[in-house]
């Protein structure tokens, strides 16, 4: 289900659950961009996370559109975009509020193992 290299927009809750499920199963680092379509800082942040994703193939990227995943959104405690939340196995390890380049590419190299 999970394509390496690349930032899989989840647009339905089941699609989510499935996701998380897979990556769960796999014991991936899962590295979640919860934006809007509207948000120019999520704009901004975009290709950065789309760079991340290539990198580190071996981690799950997941993009939500809090607009179009209200619910998903609200389970997280999503309050600001761009949030970004890194988890393994249902547990965050990271919660990043803001386009924080630096900080995002950081954190996703320290709990992702880089592509052989």
């Amino acid at each position: 289900m999970a394509e390496e290299g690349l930032v899989l927009a989840c647009h339905s809750v089941e699609e989510w659950d499935a996701h998380l499920q897979q990556a769960n199963a796999s014991k991936k680092v899962v590295v979640v961009d919860f934006t809007a379509s509207w948000c120019g800082p999520c704009r901004f942040i975009a290709p950065v996370f789309a760079d991340l994703a290539k990198k580190f193939v071996n981690s799950v990227f997941l993009k939500v559109d809090v607009d179009e995943l209200k619910s998903v959104a609200q389970d997280w405690a999503v309050e600001a975009m761009p949030t970004f939340i890194i988890m393994k196995e249902g547990t965050i390890l990271e919660r990043i509020v803001g386009a924080q380049k630096d900080q995002l590419s950081a954190k996703v190299a320290e709990h992702s193992a880089p592509a052989p």
